[in-house]
């Protein structure tokens, strides 16, 4: 029988204890860890390589969100389960994005956490908070935003797009298109918002990926 290696991520003992007690009695999972921070969750991950994380979002210093993106690089393997007490959907959503498995509410019944991590190891999901038509339906308008994100930028954003990637400075474009610098900084800002853009260097990606600029 292969025994399914589970670490726990909380900063709360007793809750620590309490997810403990649900697997007491199994003799197919075994508790090889527990974290109280965010960085010890992704320092015990790399480490362990366990196939389930149950991972608290709120934690001192790194958060859950943090920390689930950094285990998804450096365990890439383990499957991740998010049990807290945040239940809007906009933020599963998130952390379905950075690859989790599951989400279970704290408030909800503990045999649905158990029932999560039943599902995780065969393979599948389990989300006590969303329906999978409400992720079908939010996926969906990502992948469109995906495959034609420039169609989402107005004229001037897309000229303002197009020489912040070729390397131009704020107050460049400002005198080349005859606009305010603070004008520029706005479609800056709306252009990396909408292209979910958080550095330069990813908008000349997105730039070079779509021909706008020449390597």
């Amino acid at each position: 029988m292969h025994i399914n290696s589970l670490l726990i991520a909380d900063d709360h003992q007793v809750v620590i204890e309490g997810i403990k007690g649900l697997f007491t009695a199994r003799t197919d999972i075994s508790i090889v860890g527990e974290a109280g921070t965010g960085e010890q969750a992704v320092a015990l991950a790399e480490a362990l390589k366990p196939d389930v994380i149950i991972m608290d979002i709120s934690m001192p210093g790194m958060n859950g969100v943090e920390a689930t993106i950094a285990i998804r690089q450096t365990s890439p393997t383990s499957d991740i389960i998010i049990y807290t007490m945040h239940s809007d959907q906009r933020f599963i959503l998130e952390l379905f994005k950075a690859g989790i498995s599951g989400h279970v509410l704290k408030a909800d019944d503990p045999a649905h956490l158990v029932k999560a991590v039943d599902a995780v190891i065969r393979g599948g999901t389990y989300f006590t908070t969303v329906t999978p038509q409400a992720l079908l339906a939010q996926f969906e308008h990502l992948l469109v935003q995906f495959e034609q994100p420039l169609e989402h930028l107005s004229q001037r954003e897309l000229e303002v797009f197009r020489l912040l990637a070729d390397g131009a400075a704020v107050k460049q474009i400002a005198a080349k298109l005859c606009i305010s610098p603070k004008t520029v900084e706005t479609h800056k800002y709306n252009v990396m918002e909408k292209l979910e853009a958080r550095t330069l260097a990813e908008l000349t990606k997105i730039a070079l990926r779509h021909g706008l600029i020449k390597p």
